[in-house]
Order: structure tokens, then sequence, then C-alpha cells
């Protein structure tokens, strides 16, 4: 059945559409060099890396979960000419080119496709400059960026579509991303969210924006109940913008009562709070047990005033605060790799503890993984294990990969 429309107000609830972005060519134009720039650890290889998610994606489909593709989406959302040069604009004038004429012969450039997935394809791969010949006159900044080998940056991290945006409840986050690299990222989901047909005759709320100053990320929204948010304070999330979002869905007709602010260490092996803490049943949790020492949380609880709240440190375990909001009589821990160690160091950096619930008690999780799996197991959770060699150097695990558009 297809679902139109949002809804998620569960990390667990069983899950009815997900959104996923199959790796293109833009893993192609990652260099040694460039790594860093692109928030990459190592360079996947392609063809496997497509395998990888393709075995991913059968997980979805073969429980009846209906998966829609980034690209797919977004070039459906282009079918109205002046949308669709809007939208070229757009991503023209944030793809970080200096020389007007440049821009217009990109912009001709992304014109000249008459398939409109083929464009978007085109978009998330990069433009090499081999690719373009120069655009009349040159400027200082086109000849010192002589040797840089793009005209137009890849995006190798589309596949972590957990990260642009976030769905919660009936709306969305859209995302402030933390870094250049992934800002264009952000692009397509407002393009979906306000034109594509499943979306353009729905009101969907928008609790964050793309402009807003302060950075939040996908990774680090969890929601954990139709009462209850957990967002991290991260390296890619800041504070404040946490307050914009609780005042922002505590303005709304939301359930939601609490966000749990979750302070992790700003280090990339913790990158966001789902690559340390995920849930899987209603009372059961992954951790990597690293944070536990260092985690501080606050609760912002709604209050009786529109879009106001209050904000209090927590200084229960982190068993009992989750069980208290929650409303369970005891939350159980799962932490990665069994404890602090070899084994925890190992799996954590292979996000051991970023799992995927599809329903109540069943996730999907990297096979490498294989002591976290075995514990998950050992608690009668159900787990579907997809290979991961190349889709794991992208430090990403399977929440990462996938935004849930609906869940019962």
């Amino acid at each position: 059945m297809r679902q139109n429309g949002l809804q998620v107000y569960s990390e667990i609830g069983r899950l009815k559409k997900v959104l996923l972005h199959r790796p293109g060519e833009e893993i192609e134009n990652l260099t040694p060099d460039l790594m860093n720039r692109l928030l990459f650890d190592d360079i996947p290889y392609l063809k496997i890396a497509r395998e990888e998610h393709d075995a991913f994606a059968d997980v979805f489909k073969k429980n009846g979960i209906e998966v829609a593709y980034l690209e797919d989406l977004v070039a459906a959302s282009l079918e109205d000419k002046i949308i669709k040069d809007m939208f070229i604009a757009e991503f023209v004038s944030e793809a970080g080119l200096k020389n007007p004429l440049r821009m217009q012969q990109v912009k001709e450039y992304y014109h000249s496709f008459t398939d409109n997935k083929q464009m978007v394809d085109k978009m998330m791969a990069g433009i090499r400059r081999e690719e373009m010949k120069p655009a009349g006159l040159r400027t200082l900044a086109d000849l010192a960026d002589m040797d840089y080998p793009f005209i137009v940056e890849p995006m190798p991290n589309l596949y972590f579509t957990r990260d642009p945006f976030s769905t919660i409840g009936n709306g969305i986050a859209l995302n402030k991303m933390r870094t250049v690299t992934r800002c264009r990222e952000t692009i397509f989901a407002k393009y979906i969210f306000r034109y594509h047909r499943d979306y353009r005759d729905v009101h969907i709320p928008f609790w964050y924006d793309r402009d807003m100053k302060n950075a939040i990320e996908g990774g680090d929204v969890l929601v954990l109940s139709d009462k209850v948010i957990a967002v991290g304070i991260s390296e890619r999330t800041d504070a404040d913008a946490i307050e914009m979002l609780a005042r922002n869905i505590f303005s709304d007709g939301q359930p939601f009562q609490t966000i749990l602010a979750f302070d992790i260490p700003k280090l990339r092996a913790f990158m966001h709070l789902d690559t340390v803490f995920t849930m899987v049943d209603h009372n059961v949790f992954t951790i990597h047990p690293e944070i536990e020492g260092p985690l501080t949380v606050y609760s912002l609880k709604r209050s009786d005033k529109r879009g106001e709240y209050t904000i209090e440190r927590e200084y229960q375990t982190l068993e009992t605060i989750l069980s208290k909001y929650l409303d369970v009589s005891s939350a159980k821990l799962i932490r990665c790799g069994g404890k602090r160690g070899i084994d925890a160091g190992r799996e954590q950096w292979n996000d051991g503890s970023n799992t995927l619930a599809i329903a109540p008690g069943e996730v999907i999780v990297y096979s490498r993984n294989h002591v976290t799996n075995r514990l998950l197991e050992e608690e009668g959770i159900k787990i579907y294990e997809i290979p991961s060699s190349e889709l794991s150097r992208g430090r990403g695990g399977p929440r990462c990969m996938s935004m849930p558009l609906y869940r019962e």
C-alpha cells in the first residue's frame, strides 16, 4: 500500500516507507587527497557498495516496506518547468562557483538534460574539470583553482539519507548541515517536501529550516515515542539549534512533551547521537560504553504556554532517565562490543551501535559487528544482517543510511 504524507512518532514502530539513496558515481569521484574535505576516511569500491546497498534495500522489500529513492523523488518533484528552473538556480548558487560566466555555463549544462533523473544523478556525481571547457574570461579565482579537479564537487555522503532532514511526527526538520561539503544535500529534501505529488497537497510542517543559523543533523535526532524526542549535542549539532527545534515543535499541536538533549563528546568517532545510541525495542537500547561516563542529559519540558519550555539537568543514570520518560518498568542497555575495550572500539568504528529498527525488537545491523550482534540476539532481538565491507567505509550504519517516512 502506497503511503503518502509523513508519520514518525517512534523509533521502533513498524516501518511502512523508507527513503534511501543508492550510492552513485559520486563515490567514483573520491580521491585520497580529497577524503578529508569530503568527510571520508577511505574510498569505497562502488560496484560492491551498490551490491551491499541492494541487499540492504531487499531487507525492507522482503518485509513489505516501501522503498523510495532520493534521486527518484527529486526528479519527480521537478515536473513543472518553473520549479525545475528554481531548483537548478538554487543548486548552482550553492555550488561554490565564483565566476558568473561559469555559473551560467553550469546552469545551461543542467538544463541540457531532458531526463530529470539523469540531471539529478549528475548533480550528485559532480562535474570534473575536464568535462567542461573554460567559460570565457577567467577570473583570478579561476586561475588559482586550476589544479582543483572539480568544477562542481561530488556529494558522496548522500547515501546517508538520515542527516539532511529528520522526519518528526507529521513534519520534518530541514537541517542546517555543519559542513559546507554537505549543505547542498538539504536542497533535495526542500523540493521533495514542497513539490512532490505525494507531499505538495499535504501540509508538511518544517520544524527547522536550512536557512537557520545553527547546525543540526538528522543522525542526532531520535523520536523515542509520541511524547519524547532525544537529540544529541554533538560535533554536528548545536545546543541552540535544539532549543529552536523545541520552540517550533512545542508551538504546534504535536503530542511531544519532552526533548532529551544528550551532551556527547565532540569527536568524529562519536559523530552523531545515533552512532553511539539507538533504540531497538520498547525498553531496549544499544549504546557505546565509551560515552556513559562523560554523558550529560538535559530535559526540555513543554510548558502550558505555547512554544515555551523549562530546562533541567537530569542526574539519574541513563537507564533511570529512559525508564521515567518512556514509562517503562526498566530500560536495558546493550553495550557495543559488550564492554569498554578492544571489541567495543573496533565495532563502534564500524557502527555496531547504529541499528535500524523495522519493528519492535527487529533491527538491521552490519554483519561485521558479530560481538554486538550476538548480544542483541541473546536479548531476544531479531537481527537482519547485511554485508558492509564497502558501505562501512563512509562511517555510517543502517540507521545512518535510511530515513523513515512512515511508521505505524
